[in-house]
């Protein structure tokens, strides 16, 4: 049941997600208004830190995958360990995951935001200096480019949900995996996010901040309505 329901979350996400993609003028209006913050805060250097990236091309192709991939493989297999390993604290967690999502749906519909790797090609010329690595070094996981692109929509960005999800990731393991080695690699794995989500131009910075916003609200809102999890971490007998 509990599959089930995810799953059908999902679906009715993604759907609404993929069918609400908002206007291509609008969406480049909000990149340049989010760059213009992002130059007042002195953190608008995404075009320089990929273009350092571009000179590894084994880098870039790390990244793609770890765009395209652990988003999703990483999600799942952490809920599948909460679920099993500490079931007390599954709804609480599950809760924040579904409302933080749901609240990213929001963002996409109501802020479409062109991210970095689109905004020259909606100019016909160089004026960003972004590429799209997916599009560059394709993969296996490609989800933005060619024929995914068409029935995907690209101005999905902010929240940034890969950061949120990754977050969401660390804030389940820390607590409970026991190696240290295991506490560190969960714990680096947002900021991996972040910085693949960048290098990709996939992703503002300001995208991340919002994904991690996102994530704080939904685990209030959970956490004021969700009777079971409040208590400390209680592992599951697993027979």
């Amino acid at each position: 049941m509990e599959i089930l329901a995810i799953v059908a979350f999902y679906l009715v996400y993604s759907a609404i997600r993929n069918t609400n993609e908002g206007s291509t003028s609008a969406a480049f209006a909000h990149a340049k208004q989010i760059m213009d913050w992002q130059h007042y805060l002195g953190i608008n250097h995404e075009a320089t830190l990929q273009d350092v990236a571009l000179h590894f091309k084994p880098l870039i192709i790390a990244c793609n995958y770890f765009y395209g991939s652990l988003h999703f493989v990483v999600t799942a297999g952490v809920g599948i360990y909460l679920f099993r390993k500490w079931s007390d604290a599954w709804p609480l967690w599950r809760n924040t995951l579904g409302i933080t999502t749901a609240l990213a749906l929001i963002g996409f519909i109501l802020y479409p935001l062109m991210p970095p790797r689109l905004l020259d090609d909606h100019l016909g010329f160089a004026a960003y200096g972004f590429e799209d690595t997916l599009a560059q070094y394709p993969t296996f996981w490609s989800f933005n480019s060619g024929a995914v692109s068409k029935i995907s929509n690209q101005y999905a960005a902010m929240p940034s949900v890969h950061c949120a999800w990754a977050l969401w990731c660390a804030l389940v393991l820390v607590p409970r995996v026991r190696e240290r080695w295991a506490k560190i690699l969960a714990g680096l794995y947002p900021v991996l996010t972040v910085i693949v989500i960048v290098l990709t131009g996939n992703h503002y910075v300001l995208d991340a901040a919002g994904g991690f916003a996102a994530l704080g609200i939904g685990y209030l809102l959970a956490k004021r309505f969700t009777k079971a999890g409040q208590g400390p971490p209680v592992t599951a007998a697993i027979t």
